[in-house]
């Protein structure tokens, strides 16, 4: 990781750290995100978004193993699952638990995605926690695929924009999220 990458995610971790709310890039789209631990942050998230709180949000985090912490019980399928798929994939399991309660949806499940991407790798554990991960753009809005597009609104609300990545264009769309099921069994919900 060259220095200007690890100077940014060491400015951005002490954010997060203090339970800020960060724009940033993802492995998919430009993020707005937060310590997935920190209800009060994730509440600032949905604010920030003017989202409903019965959609949940998108949780990263940065191996397969971390999976067990926050799902009681990870089908054996997962893991082949995600790592056949060459895009970004977010898994939907039953049974969420260690997590404040804003981060899982009603019913008791949460949205994973385990990263490859090398920022968002180096932030996760710099943090020592998961992430949030939504679009960074007021519900009902377009997504930003660039940082240009993100609405000035979302950036003055946030207490930190990563300063990289700017002109990058990653995959130019939100990732596929897959229902997963403790039987084994999927449905596709966003290709």
């Amino acid at each position: 990781m060259n220095e200007e990458i690890k100077t940014e995610v060491e400015n951005t971790v002490r954010v997060l750290e203090e339970g800020g709310v960060i724009v940033y890039p993802t492995d998919t789209v430009w993020g707005l995100g937060c310590d997935a631990l920190n209800s009060r942050a994730i509440d600032r998230v949905y604010k920030i978004k003017k989202r409903a709180e019965q959609k949940s949000l998108i949780m990263l985090v940065d191996s397969f193993q971390s999976l067990n912490k926050y799902v009681a019980r990870v089908p054996d399928i997962a893991i082949d699952f995600i790592s056949s798929m060459e895009n970004p994939v977010t898994v939907i399991y039953d049974n969420a638990r260690n997590l404040p309660r804003n981060v899982s949806a009603p019913d008791g499940t949460i949205a994973i995605r385990v990263v490859r991407d090398e920022f968002c790798l180096a932030l996760i554990k710099g943090l020592g926690k998961p992430i949030i991960s939504s679009s960074a753009n007021i519900s009902g809005e377009p997504t930003p695929l660039v940082y240009k597009q993100i609405s000035p609104d979302i950036i003055s609300n946030a207490d930190y924009v990563v300063k990289l990545f700017h002109e990058r264009f990653n995959q130019g769309k939100a990732s596929t999220i897959i229902r997963l099921f403790e039987n084994g069994t999927y449905n596709v919900i966003r290709e």
